[in-house]
């Protein structure tokens, strides 16, 4: 099988211009196939500010009403995806922009009210994904670059969470490629002292996180990521790596240096 790399950064690389720069020159390096995945958070609640908008979360998650939707439609699928094309573009990797809408890749529903009326935020469909759209594009030598909004449908765009779209993706990939899921962000990866940024644990598999959830050796925020990995890892895809974005391309060979999770 094919090896394809799917990549999701973060908002702190996104939110430094050097950062960005720096990150896509390692992704536009990488060889074969590749999607990538962003966010952009800052960008949009600063944006939003300047024109008066006010942004609201609950339990950390951003409400996203009318207006809100219509902010990060043009913030995430417009001024930073294409700010990001255009840079891969001069980097000589041939990237494509893309929504979920975008040749109906991902469709998603309007998140269902119970305690919190969240807005206009999608819960992917998994069993609906187009991945003959993506397979199309891939075959054609482009790269995909995904904003994290999807559609429902009936024509309203969805804020999604750009973690769950890079695992969906993966996961719908695996069945036809080897894909490797690469989770970017500022830390080197798992550590196994949080005050500790060289203590980072090499691989993790479903018995060794057993072993240090019993010691109670990681910090809790790292959790729902090491959760991710595992249900993508027990739904086909091959590997999930955590681990800084300034060692992106070390993590996509064999010798890697964040937190490589395996069956």
């Amino acid at each position: 099988m094919e090896k394809l790399f799917v990549i999701k950064i973060g908002g702190n690389v996104i939110d430094s211009e050097d950062s960005l720069r720096s990150f896509l020159k390692d992704f536009s390096a990488i060889e074969g196939k590749k999607i990538l995945i962003h966010g952009g958070g800052k960008i949009a609640t600063k944006i939003g500010e300047q024109l008066g908008l006010e942004s609201k979360y609950i339990n950390g998650r951003r409400i996203t009403d009318d207006a809100t939707i219509d902010l990060v439609t043009m913030v995430y699928g417009g001024l930073v995806n294409k700010k990001i094309i255009a840079q891969l573009q001069a980097l000589q990797c041939n990237a494509i922009g893309l929504t979920g809408a975008d040749g109906n890749i991902i469709p998603a529903t309007k998140r269902p009210v119970k305690e919190v009326d969240f807005g206009w935020v999608g819960d992917i469909e998994s069993s609906k994904l187009k991945v003959e759209s993506l397979m199309l594009l891939l075959e054609a030598g482009l790269v995909p670059v995904f904003a994290p909004l999807t559609h429902d449908g009936q024509g309203h765009i969805l804020n999604t969470n750009a973690d769950t779209i890079a695992s969906t993706l993966a996961v719908a990939l695996s069945s036809l490629y080897d894909v490797r899921l690469i989770y970017c962000f500022e830390k080197k990866g798992v550590l196994e002292s949080v005050d500790d940024d060289n203590s980072v644990i090499k691989l993790i598999n479903k018995q060794t996180y057993q072993q240090l959830l019993n010691e109670q050796r990681l910090f809790a925020g790292i959790l729902p990521k090491i959760d991710n990995a595992f249900a993508a890892i027990d739904a086909g895809v091959k590997e999930v790596l955590v681990g800084d974005a300034k060692d992106l391309i070390q993590n996509t060979t064999d010798k890697t240096s964040g937190t490589l999770f395996i069956q």
